[in-house]
């Protein structure tokens, strides 16, 4: 057995019942259970439709997000969750560099690497290297006035530690953030690159080993392992090309308004929900939430 969830922006819910009930006529599904009204609904179906990829782009068109999973196991026991541009609304480092005057050009490479186009150990030495010299007092300057967090953060969070899921934050950014943003969230546990600070400044370099790709996925695997569950029990959520592996192992990967190289390597896309999609994925309706 297979479910369709339909899902929309929550700051806009307007998904329409008629697209719905169509497709659920269609596709020969159950009956449709709404999880929020007009915004996030669902039916069970015998098979994976052979026109899904035509339909989702259809959806899309009309701000719909459409994911098709089997029924069983969908609801997880573990979060396992990138940091920019997935659990906050910005990229730290792009940041930082806006702070050092150098925004511009770090934001460029920054997209370029999260698209896949640019080895990120390389383009992480690069942009790092920009930052040195300023003051290690930026950072907590950055954190509170530039870092916005992700809507749907902390519902996702609170919903999931309170039916006993395990949170980690793997991150390609920095540890001066995610300690932060983990703490403030609610993550259990946090991951992520090491900023070299000496006498008050960064000094441009990154402590080593860098967290890429191969330590998002070691994350997940090793996590899994030591709660004694395996990675299927786990939904993982990004939004570039470093999370890939990640996302391609865990049992739901979710791309989160991702980076058009990963969109075409993944299969469950949210472009215009926000994180509280992975509940509803997972078949939480809106009153089970815990905000």
């Amino acid at each position: 057995m297979f479910v369709a969830t339909f899902l929309c922006d929550p700051a806009n819910p307007s998904l329409d019942g008629a697209l719905v009930e169509s497709l659920r006529n269609a596709w020969g599904g159950g009956d449709v259970v709404w999880l929020s009204v007009d915004e996030a609904a669902e039916f069970v179906m015998q098979a994976v439709p052979a026109n899904i990829a035509e339909v989702w782009q259809v959806c899309q068109e009309q701000g719909v997000d459409l994911i098709v999973q089997p029924v069983a196991g969908r609801r997880k026991k573990m979060l396992i969750a990138d940091m920019d541009s997935t659990m906050i609304q910005q990229e730290c480092i792009d940041e930082l560099a806006a702070e050092a005057g150098v925004g511009a050009r770090v934001a460029d490479i920054t997209a370029r690497a999260m698209n896949g186009e640019l080895d990120f150990e390389a383009a992480i030495d690069e942009r790092v290297g920009l930052l040195a010299d300023l003051p290690e007092t930026i950072i907590d300057h950055v954190l509170n006035t530039r870092i916005t967090y992700m809507p749907g953060g902390a519902a996702l969070l609170n919903t999931m530690r309170g039916q006993g899921a395990y949170a980690a934050l793997v991150s390609g950014g920095f540890t001066a953030f995610t300690a932060r943003v983990a703490d403030e969230l609610g993550f259990h546990e946090n991951r992520a690159n090491t900023l070299e600070i000496a006498d008050g400044k960064l000094t441009g370099k990154v402590v080593r080993p860098i967290l890429g790709q191969d330590a998002k996925l070691e994350a997940l695997n090793g996590i899994t392992e030591t709660m004694g569950i395996t990675p299927v029990d786990a939904i993982a959520v990004g939004d570039g090309m470093n999370d890939l592996l990640m996302l391609a192992n865990a049992g739901t990967g979710v791309a989160l308004h991702g980076k058009p190289a990963l969109q075409e390597k993944v299969s469950v896309r949210v472009n215009h929900g926000d994180l509280t999609a992975l509940l509803y994925i997972q078949g939480y309706a809106k009153s089970e939430f815990v905000t």
